[in-house]
């Protein structure tokens, strides 16, 4: 059955069920992971067969250098050539994986005698699910998306979702339906948000099993057909999602974003909310690894290093696995309150225009470690090789991008990314046309005094629909209503920081 097109968003709502009914879905769930565990050793053992021919190798290889130079090339000729044969090389490379039965199909089908066993508890198109969950990440493997595939460990399957709503786990009159399991799902008589969002059609359920203060909890996500229903402020009755006229530019950063547009200028630190549990986690994280080490002495060599090339055996004290516990709520905390946090900066954003323009960004590579190794000139040590791993981790830009892509795209916008190498936003100078570069410390610009991130949040928001060029001509026509909006936002921001407010050193304040 081919995949619907149409748009979709989803609904979270908690499930009303018994001790009986969550012993079945614990069962349930048990059952599922060890089926996803089955068909994915099936399809990794069929891919270490593939990956050991040389006719795979060969294509392998081909293409890297084929997707280097189809990346990297700018002549638009050479372009239309490169892209048939790239393009016939992935049609090699995918029948390839069908006379190997690496496919989503080849996988669906062999799930079937697997899950037999099972059919009081399992449905066909929750194990069709399960097969293509399994294919999606062998997948990422295949196109060298990703390193290696990982099993779920046992208690650790959070999520099973059906196919469509017609067989298997079925919505029916607020009620989930599955394998003679009928459990009411919890509609407040003031969530006026759920009940307009029931009136849409449902494409398909999926059950979540959440740790939450130490218990487990179900929750039902209905993956609901059309446009969320747009929140209402009750006190104001104004939208929550409104869409502005007018561009916008976004700096993106790994802690900060600036943002400039007509309306408003703004320097913000991502998700502040968040350093507080930051702290907390890391003593719990401390705490843990200690209660961890005084528990299993003998795992340890006398430099503290875990033994290698041994099976080790870890225990567990009652304290271990109840700081483990306090531990797993902070984290889920966070990520709610992140999540959060984005949403509320994202309906401002989009708040502010409805072209919104933001630079390419590889967020995974300033995720990897330094490749060279450098000595501190004043100290004579080696330089660390972390970059920005730990503060992408905390506050997730990427994310914030994908939910204002997300709001954008119900009302039929894209979010607009422009070209990082030929744009060059963080060295241009609209002034003298010229590009500079500056040093990463370098927070100003000192011959106009204007904030680094707010001035390329300019400079981004003057683009031209290229995506490749800024129109230096539009910097010039907006470049006075910008200055005085900075000038605001950087007294409001210093004013802060008189107050008693700490600032990442990346904003300059």
């Amino acid at each position: 059955m081919a995949k619907s097109k149409t748009p979709s968003y989803v609904l979270t709502l908690n499930l009303k069920i018994d001790d009986r009914e969550k012993s079945i879905l614990d069962k349930r769930f048990e059952i599922s992971r060890k089926l996803y565990n089955s068909i994915l050793g099936v399809g990794l053992k069929r891919f270490k067969s593939l990956s050991e021919l040389k006719i795979y190798r060969k294509l392998i290889k081909e293409l890297s250098i084929i997707n280097k130079i189809y990346h990297n090339s700018t002549d638009k000729k050479k372009l239309k050539n490169i892209k048939k044969e790239r393009t016939q090389k992935y049609i090699e490379l995918n029948k390839l994986l069908k006379n190997h039965k690496l496919d989503e199909y080849s996988l669906i089908n062999d799930m079937t005698p697997m899950y037999k066993p099972f059919s009081k508890n399992i449905d066909n198109k929750t194990a069709q699910a399960l097969a293509s969950r399994a294919w999606e990440a062998l997948e990422k493997l295949i196109y060298s998306k990703a390193e290696r595939v990982h099993f779920i460990k046992y208690g650790e399957m959070e999520s099973i979702e059906g196919k469509w709503n017609k067989s298997g786990i079925i919505y029916r009159d607020k009620k989930i339906k599955w394998k003679k399991l009928k459990m009411a799902i919890v509609v407040k008589s003031n969530d006026k948000y759920a009940q307009k969002a029931l009136q849409n059609r449902v494409k398909y359920c999926r059950i979540l099993k959440k740790l939450v203060r130490g218990k487990y909890k179900y929750y039902i996500q209905l993956i609901l057909e059309g446009v969320p229903p747009v929140k209402v402020n009750e006190k104001t009755g104004e939208s929550k999602r409104s869409i502005g006229k007018g561009n916008v530019g976004i700096d993106i950063g790994t802690r900060t974003i600036g943002v400039s547009s007509n309306k408003e200028v703004k320097l913000l630190e991502l998700c502040p909310e968040v350093d507080d549990i930051e702290k907390a986690k890391n003593t719990l994280s401390r705490k843990l690894d200690r209660q961890r080490r005084a528990g299993n002495e003998s795992n340890y060599n006398e430099d503290g290093t875990i033994k290698r090339g041994i099976k080790l055996v870890w225990n567990k004290s009652k304290k271990y696995i109840k700081t483990q516990k306090e531990l797993s709520e902070i984290l889920r905390k966070q990520k709610v309150i992140r999540k959060q946090s984005h949403e509320i900066l994202a309906n401002k954003i989009i708040s502010l225009g409805d072209r919104i323009l933001v630079e390419q960004m590889s967020f995974k590579g300033l995720q990897k470690r330094a490749k060279k190794t450098t000595v501190n000139e004043k100290t004579g040590k080696y330089n660390k090789k972390k970059r920005f791993g730990k503060s992408l981790a905390n506050k997730a830009p990427a994310m914030l991008l994908e939910i204002i892509d997300r709001k954008l795209n119900y009302e039929g916008i894209k979010l607009l990314k422009i070209n990082t190498r030929e744009v060059k936003a963080s060295q241009y100078n609209h002034f003298t046309d010229e590009c500079n570069k500056k040093e990463l410390k370098d927070r100003w610009n000192k011959d106009v005094m204007l904030q680094r991130d707010l001035y390329s949040a300019f400079l981004i928001m003057n683009v031209d629909k290229s995506l490749k060029k800024i129109n230096r001509e539009l910097c010039n026509k907006t470049y006075e209503t910008f200055k005085k909006l900075h000038d605001v936002e950087i007294a409001r921001l210093k004013e802060l920081k008189i107050k008693g407010m700490k600032f990442p050193s990346s904003m300059g304040i």
